[in-house]
């Protein structure tokens, strides 16, 4: 069982930066890819980027793709996502999320967070 909790949402201009930061309790946090998803109202949970148990691999949404990164801390069961040059179209509920495996499609993933929102201002 591994307990996700989210971090670092709020309110920011557009071209400003956020980082999310997702804290795990449980055991073998470091056998899990990680992933953020984000969702909005009356849309599907979409994929925004993942990293491998490992931290080797990353993968990224197009729309998102030079703009955010994902990483993790092993020692301290920690994931975040920067996010920098924020874009209104950004806001969004944001998920953390672990499995199996780093795929795009949150069918990959056993266990979530409760979510943090982000706001992007025009």
């Amino acid at each position: 069982q591994v307990r996700l909790v989210e971090s670092g949402g709020g309110l920011v201009q557009a071209g400003g930066s956020l980082r999310l930061s997702c804290a795990a309790s449980g055991r073998t946090f470091g056998s899990f890819a990680m992933a953020w998803f984000r969702q909005i109202p009356e849309k599907e949970r979409e994929f925004v980027a993942a990293v491998s148990w490992d931290g080797g691999s990353a993968y990224y949404a197009d729309y998102v793709k030079g703009r955010f990164t994902i990483s993790r801390d092993n020692a301290n069961d920690t994931v975040l996502l920067q996010m920098n040059n924020l874009k209104p179209e950004d806001t969004a509920i944001y998920y953390c999320a672990a499995g199996r495996v780093p795929g795009r499609d949150f069918r990959y993933y056993d266990y979530w967070g409760q979510g943090t929102q982000v706001t992007v201002s025009s």
